[in-house]
This record gives C-alpha cells, structure tokens and sequence, in this order.
C-alpha cells in the first residue's frame, strides 16, 4: 500500500496540501483498498475541481457574485472531504464575505484561491499517480 502520508504531496514553504489525518480517514473507509475509494474520490474531485473552477472563472468575470458564492460553498465542503484544508478555508472566507456583499475583500482571496487551487490540482494528481503505480 502506497504512504499517501509521505508522498511529496507538500510545499515546503506552506506544508501538507493534502491533510494525512483527512486521507487516513478515506483509507479507513475502504481498509484493505479493494473499493479503490481514495482513487476514485480523488479523481472525482479532482474532475469537480476542473468544472467548478470553470465555472467560479466564469461567475467572476461576469460579476455574478451569488454564483461565486455558491461555487465557494461547494468547494469548502469536497475540498475538506479530501484534506485540502487551505483551500477549504479560502473557500469559506470567500463564501463569507461575498454573503456579507463585499465583493471588494473577496478579490485578493480570489487571486490566493487560484493559486490554491493548483497546489492541490498537482497534489490530487501526485497522490493519483502513486496510488497507480502501487497497484500496478
């Protein structure tokens, strides 16, 4: 079984993208792997992240600040599901101050939230690949 705890899935400056304790729990989930549920909750969001960030861009620039708000809300929860716990509290402040209609506050987060978002997309994809090469 592949170490998800020690799989080069962090930044030096800022640590763990993806939180251990998060991926221990999906392990427990399916303990001796044969669902291949940490692969395919991975990949399923890792194709999630793709089509929310998509649509979160294209809010964004339309001013459609309520679909930002609500595509703030669902990453917060599926990024926390996996452990990516940076991009889950970005979420969260975004999501806040966008109810709270400051826009304005919500625009540099924005800017951290795409840089977070490829933190983890390379995270998602690093775990993917060792899980791959574990089961070949």
């Amino acid at each position: 079984m592949v170490d998800l705890n020690n799989s080069g899935i962090e930044d030096a400056a800022t640590g763990p993208v993806l939180d251990a304790a998060c991926m221990a729990e999906l392990r427990a989930l399916d303990p001796d792997g044969k669902a291949q549920l940490v692969k395919r909750v991975l990949a399923t969001y890792q194709v999630s992240l793709a089509r929310l960030v998509d649509q979160l861009r294209l809010a964004r620039a339309e001013g459609a600040w309520d679909q930002v708000s609500r595509v703030a809300h669902t990453l917060k929860s599926s990024s926390a599901s996996i452990g990516a716990l940076a991009l889950s509290g970005l979420c969260a402040d975004i999501e806040r101050l966008l109810r709270a209609g400051d826009n304005a506050a919500a625009v540099p987060l924005l800017e951290q939230f795409q840089a977070e978002v490829r933190r983890v997309d390379a995270a998602v994809g690093q775990t993917l690949q060792h899980l791959e090469a574990a089961a070949s």
